[in-house]
């Protein structure tokens, strides 16, 4: 398998952790979001992601598949062990919803995308930040109230909402947003870096990370 891939992409972070607790190889084909206007926009990588994002996965079979969360859900059908969803359906249900207002509410808001235009708007650091941080907030408040006795985000497995939390858990110390009111959010994110599959994932350990 090849993964298109870019260092501080949570997207991508999210499939790298996937790939890594199932134990799949696979090439990364570094696409660098910022450099020269972004690589992401170049006709070569369109070709290969219509919507021009990363990740892309692309298949041996010769398929690509897209959207992280698309791409995640496909590794754990074809390769169900370790299982990322649990068994029964309302507790899948539970860890869908965590994982949905990381990938769905809070990222699309704050995507490199979504700042650059921000910027493109007249909008300043400190404003453009203030908006990064206004949904993070708003997200992890409900996060912290729904994830359950730990240690990770749904008891004694990893699953689907760890693979979200922890990149955007990432990102929020990045941007500098207080974590001091989501302890549980916090202890999730420690004791899943404690694992070498997220370990090797983070940010900083790839190759393309500057």
């Amino acid at each position: 398998m090849k993964l298109y891939n870019y260092f501080r992409s949570s997207a991508a972070y999210r499939v790298r952790i996937a790939l890594n607790l199932k134990q799949l190889p696979y090439e990364s084909v570094f696409v660098h979001l910022a450099k020269d206007g972004g690589h992401h926009k170049r006709p070569e990588y369109r070709a290969i992601n219509p919507q021009m994002r990363v990740p892309a996965l692309a298949l041996s079979s010769g398929e690509t598949l897209i959207q992280s969360m698309a791409i995640i859900e496909y590794l754990d059908e074809v390769f169900p062990d370790p299982a990322l969803l649990p068994t029964g359906a309302a507790e899948r249900a539970h860890v869908r919803a965590v994982a949905q207002i990381v990938a769905c509410d809070i990222h699309p808001l704050n995507n490199t995308g979504t700042l650059a235009y921000l910027r493109k708007l007249g909008h300043d650091e400190a404003t453009v930040n203030a908006w990064y941080a206004s949904w993070v907030t708003a997200g992890f408040e409900a996060i912290e109230k729904l994830i359950r006795p730990g240690p990770y985000a749904f008891g004694p497995h990893v699953s689907l909402a760890d693979l979200c939390l922890v990149p955007q858990v990432f990102n929020a110390r990045r941007f500098k947003v207080p974590l001091d009111a989501f302890p549980k959010i916090v202890g999730v994110d420690a004791t899943c870096n404690k694992l070498a599959a997220f370990d090797k994932a983070r940010p900083e350990n790839q190759p393309d990370a500057e």
